[in-house]
């Protein structure tokens, strides 16, 4: 995509990668929008960095996408990029009953969300000169990770939808990009500072060079390993990649 003269809808975009990419794209001189359901940390955003909007919207809610796409369309015609970024991660033991109303918690935010929404805006990105659609899917999506078995699921639904748009929007002047992050350095399960997180930073950093391009697919290098699944032996690539985390868990 082109990294610069866009009008930019960023969802989640409170904290975490969210609220980097708005940075980060709000010191490239573009219009950028954060979406997020805390109106006290839209309103931080918007004290810290002048020109970065916010606008309330709770991602889990139908009718609530509905009537911000019709705001968003009406206050910022030029709207061309939408960044399908905010998600929530709990953790499931799917070897036990699941929580119905979690997993639902986690389908409507994760993969309904971004579905809706894109939905609801998708002629006006048909319209402008040029627009991109991004999905922040997870490497997750392709190597899931057992403690959290309804968020793998959800990424991988989301990146199979990506693939899906992207092909029936081919003839159109929307393009359609995915990053997968690794585990980054961010509140998202609660927890920040472990050693084998990426810095926020440095995955910034990385993912903005590959939006600059063509990419479909939007990969830091270190989880290149793991996006290259490998077909039918992918059980002992999951097994393997889960047991690793039994062996060192992850402190809650």
């Amino acid at each position: 995509m082109k990294l610069t003269d866009n009008t930019i809808l960023i969802t989640g975009g409170t904290s975490g990668i969210g609220r980097a990419l708005a940075q980060a794209f709000h010191a490239l001189g573009n219009k950028v929008i954060v979406a997020g359901r805390r109106k006290a940390l839209l309103d931080e955003i918007a004290a810290q960095h002048p020109g970065i909007d916010g606008i309330e919207l709770d991602i889990a809610d139908a009718g609530d996408i509905a009537r911000v796409a019709k705001t968003l369309i009406a206050r910022y015609p030029a709207l061309n990029v939408l960044v399908n970024n905010a998600g929530i991660m709990p953790f499931d033991n799917p070897a036990g009953a699941i929580d119905d109303a979690t997993s639902r918690r986690i389908l409507e935010t994760n993969l309904l969300g971004p579905i809706r929404l894109t939905s609801a805006l998708i002629e006006h990105l048909k319209a402008q000169p040029r627009a991109t659609i991004i999905h922040n899917t997870s490497i997750l999506a392709y190597v899931p990770i057992a403690s959290n078995a309804v968020y793998s699921a959800s990424k991988a639904a989301l990146h199979s939808y990506a693939l899906s748009q992207r092909f029936m929007l081919r003839d159109t002047r929307v393009t359609v990009q995915e990053i997968a992050p690794p585990w980054v350095d961010t509140d998202l399960i609660k927890k920040s500072g472990d050693p084998r997180a990426m810095p926020l930073d440095a995955f910034i950093a990385e993912t903005m060079k590959g939006l600059a391009t063509d990419a479909p697919e939007v990969l830091v290098e270190a989880v290149r390993p793991l996006r290259d699944n490998p077909g039918a032996h992918e059980h002992a690539l999951v097994h393997g990649f889960n047991q690793s985390l039994v062996d060192q868990p992850i402190p809650v």
